[in-house]
């Protein structure tokens, strides 16, 4: 399906680049990226209302390239939802089902800090003014009070690959990726 995402994606000498999805499918996807890999080459991509996906270079394009999504069979079927509703959010002109964007931020790499005192390196999947989804390896239990960086937040629900946080009180645009990210 044609959808036009932007997200940011890495290669495997761990390059960051910042890239469009020109149309994609819950298998594969094609994008305009500035800095080409090679066939075979593994790229792990943060997308706009997609989120994480990683997967192997098959063929490049013009301005880009083209790479399977490698997924289990229950991320497949989330990611066909995700497609089918950006797809009717285009036909229809329907707003975004959430409060606030969601975005990846620059430094997805965070502390998280336990009401226990316990401190847990994070990476951000992604973030908003009221909340982010996370990877780490400890998953703190649904309900926990936490803080991610300096913003107070509590844990909603676990994910596939992570979990996710709301924030007490929303964010600033301006400030939100400095204050989850500081020390």
């Amino acid at each position: 399906m044609k959808v036009h995402l932007l997200g940011r994606y890495m290669l495997a000498d761990r390059r960051e680049f910042p890239c469009q999805v020109i149309n994609m499918s819950p298998g594969g996807l094609a994008m305009l990226a500035p800095g080409l890999g090679h066939v075979g080459e593994r790229v792990v991509a943060y997308l706009d209302h997609i989120g994480r996906v990683e997967g192997k270079i098959t063929r490049l394009i013009d301005n880009g390239f083209a790479m399977t999504v490698g997924a289990t069979p229950r991320k497949r079927d989330k990611l066909a939802a995700q497609l089918t509703w950006l797809a009717n959010r285009q036909i229809l002109n329907l707003p975004e089902d959430r409060r606030h964007e969601r975005i990846v931020p620059r430094n997805p790499m965070a502390v998280l800090k336990l009401d226990s005192g316990r401190q847990i390196a994070c990476r951000i999947i992604d973030l908003s003014l009221s909340g982010a989804a996370l990877a780490a390896e400890t998953r703190p239990r649904v309900g926990e009070a936490v803080t991610l960086g300096r913003v107070q937040a509590r844990v909603v629900r676990h994910l596939e690959d992570g979990f996710a946080i709301e924030f007490v009180h929303p964010q600033l645009p301006d400030t939100v990726e400095n204050s989850v990210t500081a020390p």
